[in-house]
Parts: C-alpha cells; structure tokens; sequence
C-alpha cells in the first residue's frame, strides 16, 4: 500500500513538471509562439512555417488540447527545433547529456563513498585527534561552492603547475584513439570531478558521522562487542551498515545538488556537457534548447530520488516491514 502511494507521490510530481514546463512559456506576455522560439527565430520563419508550428502546438486550441498536444510530442521524442543550432532539441541534448552523466556520476558515487567511508571512520573515533582533524577540514569544504571550488583547482592544478588540462573534454584534433583516448577523457575529468567531490563529500560525511554515534549506544552494539566480534566486523558490518540508510535517503536530494553544481562546473571548465548547453542557449536565446534542458533535468532528478527510495528495503529490512505493516 505503501509503494502504491509513493507511485502515485511520484507520478502527481511528473504531472506538475510536464505542466509547469508547458505553463511557463504560455504565461509571458505576448504571443505563445514568441515566447517558445523568441523573436530572433522568428524574423528567420516564413509564413508557412510559422502556420505549420501553430498547427503542431495547438496554439490556435484551447490550453487543454495545447496540453494534449504537447505531451504527445513529449512521447513522441519531439522536445522542439533549435534554429541557433539547426537540429532537433533531442538530438542535441542527447549528444551532451553522455558527457554530464559522467561527470555527474562519477563525482556522486565519490563524494557518497568517501563521505560514508570517513563519517565511520570518524564516528568510530569521536573526540580524537583524527575525528577532529576530519570534522575540521570538512567543515570548512562545505563553505566553498562548487564553481569557486572548480576555480581554485583550475588555477593551481591547470595554470600554475600545468598538471591537468585547462578544459573541454578531449583534447582537439589529437586524433587519439583506443586506451589514449580513454586516458585523455580521465585527465580532463579529474579537475571537474574533484571540484564536485569535494563540495559535496562534506554532507554524506556529517551525516554518517552523526549516525554512526548514536548507533554505537545502541543495545545490539554491545551484544555483538560481547560476543567478541573484531573491529572491521563491528565497524563496518554492523554500525556502518545500519548507519547508511539516512545516507542513501539523502542521496536523492544531493543527486539534484550536484546536478545544479555541475552546470556551473561545466562553464568553469567548458566542459560540453549539459550545463554548457544551457550557457550557450542562453547567450543565443534558444529558448526550445532551455525548456527541453529543464524538463530532462528535472525528470532526472526525479528518477534517481524514485530508484533511491527503492533501494531502502534493500539496506534495511525494517522498512520494508513498516510498509507491509501500513
């Protein structure tokens, strides 16, 4: 009963995004097709094309048959036309979106790990010097967005030592191939991905930290240090495990941070992911480009927050039956 109704949570949200998409170009002042293409695109149409796009918006229908139409061409594939880049928004988008989902990826699953890893550790050893050390230095991360982040690795890293690339994501006209290739994608990766790790590595650590403390008072902690059970086994298999579930319930809300972390990332670095694109669209006022850019974020962002809740019963049997018991 339980998951039916998150289903349905989940469902109602995309309803929202796809109309709140559809919405807000139609609620600027002026004509609808103005507002979706602008006015630079269309001093570039002719009539019969702009005839052909009220037609296939139905903006000369009601707003419920518009909204009809519109998700039909969502289903459809059909996100609208770049005239800045004379393509369609999908194959556009596609074409970045590989590069994004790498670095977005990359820099969550390190920032998770190293923030669970060192919030046990530093758990396990509160009050040290090693507790403190960590508790210190990752507090001070967190004060730093990610761009300012980005800069300051881009300088020392890129400028001043030369150590990594300056930006972009492969090297132009290298010609690189095989093992080189995959080799010159990582070292232009490095910086962006450390940028984005080390600005959110911090909220997985205090979490997890904060977890593992008031795990270790708990009853079946002490029975398992009775049984005479080593330091790994107690550290990790019982109180870090048990200390994970608040992470993982987390991580969907982080997905979207770092997500909004790394279309700024991106311009630091110019790397051609989606971020850029949205740079670029924006400085060429290719509005089809920025609402295509937002419904596929958003849904993303949707997506990975569903998958997380999915993986609860995985990590902790407990909630699978309170959802049983409701």
């Amino acid at each position: 009963m339980s998951s039916r109704r998150n289903i349905i949570t989940y469902v109602i949200a995309l309803v929202f995004i796809l109309a709140l998409n559809f919405l807000l170009p139609r609620m600027m002042p002026g004509d609808p097709l103005t507002a979706i293409y602008g006015e630079e695109a269309l001093v570039a149409m002719t009539p019969q094309l702009k005839s052909e796009l009220v037609e296939r918006f139905a903006l000369d229908r009601p707003i419920g048959r518009q909204f009809g139409a519109y998700v039909l061409a969502l289903f459809q594939g059909r996100l609208g036309y770049s005239y800045y880049y004379n393509a369609p928004v999908l194959s556009i988008v596609l074409g970045r979106l590989p590069w994004t989902l790498l670095l977005v990826g990359t820099a969550l699953v390190l920032s998770t790990i190293l923030g669970i890893v060192l919030g046990i550790e530093s758990g396990w050893r509160r009050g040290s010097r090693t507790d403190r050390t960590m508790l210190a230095g990752l507090m001070s991360l967190n004060g730093f967005p990610d761009f300012f982040m980005g800069m300051v690795l881009l300088i020392i890293f890129g400028v001043t030592w030369g150590v990594f690339p300056l930006a972009g994501a492969l090297t132009p006209y290298s010609g690189l191939t095989g093992g080189a290739a995959v080799l010159d994608v990582i070292k232009h990766l490095v910086l962006p991905v450390a940028a984005l790790t080390l600005a959110h590595v911090s909220g997985g650590y205090l979490l997890t930290r904060n977890t593992m403390i008031t795990v270790l008072k708990e009853p079946y902690i002490l029975t398992a240090r009775a049984k005479g059970l080593s330091q790994g086994a107690l550290k990790y298999r019982h109180a870090g495990r048990n200390s994970l579930l608040p992470v993982v319930t987390q991580t969907g809300i982080w997905t979207g941070r770092v997500v909004t972390g790394a279309l700024f990332v991106e311009l630091v670095f110019a790397y051609p992911g989606v971020g850029y694109l949205a740079y670029e669209a924006m400085m060429a006022r290719d509005y089809p480009i920025i609402q295509g850019l937002f419904l596929i974020v958003a849904v993303a962002v949707l997506a990975a927050n569903f998958l997380v809740e999915l993986s609860y019963h995985k990590l902790d049997p407990r909630v699978r039956q309170v959802s049983r018991a409701y």
